[in-house]
This record gives structure tokens, sequence and C-alpha cells, in this order.
């Protein structure tokens, strides 16, 4: 996991910046409400933020693997293990509604 992003005062108690801010953006939103992959890379580092996708994918898969968020596709929830394309994230829910 990359932790040497621009911005530390976010972090988790395991100091994972990427963790910490997906979990901020969740509890942030509302049940239905999802946002993309790259708006919590950019939230890490306004900077370099295409260069942590990869650890946004993979934490995000981890936190949905233990039912803290779900990964939506085409506005369903998907298998954290077996998804491709385009996907969000969001709360456990049913209901979707695009945020930005």
């Amino acid at each position: 996991m990359t932790t040497s992003h621009e911005n530390t005062e976010n972090e988790d108690q395991t100091g994972n910046l990427v963790r910490a801010a997906i979990r901020k953006m969740v509890s942030e939103s509302e049940v239905g409400e999802t946002f993309e992959p790259a708006e919590v890379a950019q939230k890490v580092s306004r900077h370099s933020w295409q260069n942590i996708l990869g650890d946004v994918r993979a934490e995000a898969v981890r936190l949905a693997d233990v039912g803290e968020i779900s990964i939506y596709r085409k506005g369903k929830p998907v298998d954290p293990r077996n998804f491709k394309g385009v996907w969000r994230l969001g709360k456990p829910g049913k209901e979707i509604v695009k945020r930005g």
C-alpha cells in the first residue's frame, strides 16, 4: 500500500491514507449514493492521484470483503473479487444514485 502521499492528516489508525479516504467518503455519503475511485485518489493526492488508483481498488476490495462498503457496477453491487470495467464505491444498499 502506498502511504507517502501529500495528504497525511486523514490517515486511519493503520496509517493507510487510501483506506481512511474511502471510509471518510462512505461515511459522508447517503445510502444509495456512490462515488468514483478517482475521487478517492484525488482526496489522497491531488497531484499524483492516477498513480494510486490501483491502491484504491485493492483497498475497496478489502473493505467490501468485510462488508464496510459495496462496489457497484451499472448501479448494482458486484462481487468484490470478480468485477471489470467502470465501477463505483458506496455504502452497502440497493438504491443507487450517482454523485458527481
